[in-house]
């Protein structure tokens, strides 16, 4: 498949070079082109618009529109180029060569679509990140869906992508951890405790504490009665994260590299990072910020007057005031190592290094760049995408949840009650940085009203009349793709759209395009699957065969858009 709206660019900019060769339109420089598929009948297939050249060529640009309809070679795919008014060029496809990418479709297979946008590019993408203190609940499962989906899109476009969680297993959370599983421990032994306000505060009450105890007192009875919190964390943290990596893998999640933030701690990278914006002018030490450009309530600002603190100039990029890196205790605050951790994603290599995160993290990411940037790196490198919270609705209410008080759903409770496919899509389908609403009824629907179950039904409809052609002797041999009608050529052009949606998908970071093209596409399959028959008995045998490969084409398609989301391709449901 050919990725048409770039190759429709490159003819336009050519007939537009041509036009200033000859002096049919004057020399200025010309600016990007935007080429995308028509949204509406007897627009053509793809339309460009050129008004934006009326100001640089001093023209009327429906006049540049007739100049450059005149000019342009058409490719052997392009039937017509019109010039419409007020200035747009539209492109209609040839119908032969469109019943042809039948073929085509079906010859790419497990790699349809693919682009060459990111060959010999490396790529990261950081996804989930949460520190191992209790299960993956539906907040969290949002990032790990967005992100690995994105993953696989960047594949799709050429990339080799390196997926990697980031994680802390230190501080007062991992204390409080710690803490829960001994007296959890303490419980499973039958020994009473009783807690002080503190621990009571910072409990981890999840079930998931229970079982770890009983584990634990089956391996090692009551030999722990004198050990402190540490051992306890330890433990914890390592049962947290197989228990994570598990439910990861019920959505078809595997992480390449798991990355302690600890590490940047045990091999000096902070301070080397703290050295070297020191060295450059933007470190400085003091009791207050030399800019003031926070509110009096921030952290930040809360550092003024309890002693030296050091301080990064963020406010020389544009940041209202400069960062703390170090506390007055001597502490280092999140800046500083999330610096560091970036130093050491773009010393590894990576073309591009995504960052699925949290709404909360926004600015900070902003902080991160002005660090890159002031260390000499290319912090365009550096892409985020933030992901809004999600809520969880069942009979219409929202579902509170809360790790500490072990009251949320979790991640593996949603697969069991919906199932893997459904948790993918639901929590794709809609822009990233839009709030989610997660319809628990309607995503265990086994109806047309389920995208999830709609999208999936087109392919196993495609499967089902193979089995029924294959049990009545009928074959796509020798099929003659020039039968085909309106209609499927309706679903070809949607098809064609594909490596469209992959390169975007990249381009504006947005993986849930994917989600949606592939409701389009069963939207336009199954009226088509009702009317167009294959196996009637007034269905000529040549009429059958051009079908039935259109219908493998479908399949095709529909396989390749549900293995970009992760989800499954069932034959039959």
């Amino acid at each position: 498949m050919i990725l048409i709206p770039v190759e429709l660019t490159r003819v336009v900019r050519e007939a537009l070079a041509a036009l200033q060769a000859e002096g049919k339109l004057p020399a200025f420089d010309l600016p990007a082109l935007d080429v995308r598929s028509s949204k509406r009948a007897g627009q053509g297939d793809y339309s460009v618009a050129l008004m934006g050249l009326a100001k640089p060529a001093r023209m009327n640009p429906a006049q540049i529109a007739v100049l450059v309809a005149e000019q342009v070679m058409k490719p052997d795919y392009v039937a017509k180029a019109e010039a419409v008014a007020p200035g747009y060029l539209n492109f209609w496809l040839d119908e032969a060569w469109l019943k042809a990418q039948a073929d085509a479709i079906i010859a790419e297979g497990e790699v349809l679509g693919e682009l060459a946008e990111g060959q010999g590019k490396r790529a990261q993408v950081e996804f989930v990140s949460a520190n191992p203190t209790a299960p993956l609940h539906i907040g969290r499962s949002r990032g790990a869906i967005v992100g690995d989906t994105m993953a696989r899109l960047l594949e799709a476009a050429g990339y080799a992508v390196e997926r990697e969680y980031y994680f802390n297993n230190a501080g007062a959370q991992m204390r409080a951890l710690g803490n829960s599983l001994r007296i959890r421990y303490l419980e499973a032994l039958g020994l009473p405790y009783e807690m002080i306000d503190d621990e009571r505060k910072s409990f981890y009450q999840g079930n998931y504490l229970k079982d770890f105890a009983a584990q634990l007192v089956a391996e090692v009875g009551d030999s722990w009665l004198n050990k402190g919190y540490e051992a306890f964390k330890l433990y914890a943290e390592v049962k947290m994260f197989e228990m994570i990596k598990a439910t990861l893998a019920r959505v078809d999640i595997q992480h390449d590299v798991f990355f302690n933030e600890n590490t940047l701690y045990d091999s000096g990278a902070n301070d080397a990072v703290l050295e070297r914006l020191d060295r450059a002018g933007y470190i400085y030490r003091a009791a207050a910020p030399e800019t003031d450009g926070g509110a009096p309530d921030d952290d930040d600002a809360k550092e003024a007057g309890k002693g030296e603190a050091i301080w990064f100039r963020s406010s020389r990029f544009g940041d209202p005031k400069d960062r703390v890196m170090v506390k007055s205790s001597g502490e280092p605050t999140y800046t500083l190592p999330d610096i560091a951790y970036h130093v050491n994603k773009l010393e590894r290599g990576f073309d591009l290094a995504v960052n699925v995160l949290g709404a909360d993290h926004n600015t900070q990411y902003q902080v991160v760049r002005n660090g890159l940037t002031a260390l000499g790196y290319d912090a365009d490198k550096v892409h985020v995408i933030i992901v809004q919270l999600v809520a969880l609705l069942r009979g219409g209410e929202v579902v509170r949840m809360s790790s500490r008080a072990g009251n949320f759903e979790t991640l593996d409770d949603l697969i069991d009650q919906t199932s893997p496919d459904a948790v993918r899509y639901m929590l794709l389908a809609r822009s990233s940085d839009t709030h989610l609403n997660f319809d628990l009824d309607l995503a265990v629907k086994k109806s047309n009203d389920n995208p999830v179950y709609y999208i999936q039904y087109a392919h196993v409809r495609c499967a089902g009349i193979f089995r029924e052609a294959a049990a009545r002797g009928v074959t796509d041999d020798g099929a003659d793709l020039s039968l085909l009608g309106e209609p499927e050529m309706r679903f070809l052009r949607k098809a064609l759209e594909l490596p469209e949606v992959i390169a975007d998908s990249v381009e504006f970071f947005e993986p849930h395009r994917i989600a949606f093209y592939a409701l389009e596409l069963a939207n336009i399959f199954h009226p088509i699957f009702d009317s167009v028959r294959v196996l009637g008995v007034d269905v000529p045998p040549e009429l059958a065969a051009a079908r039935l490969r259109f219908f493998k084409a479908a399949q095709a398609i529909f396989r390749r858009s549900l293995r970009l989301m992760g989800m499954t391709t069932p034959e039959v449901m």
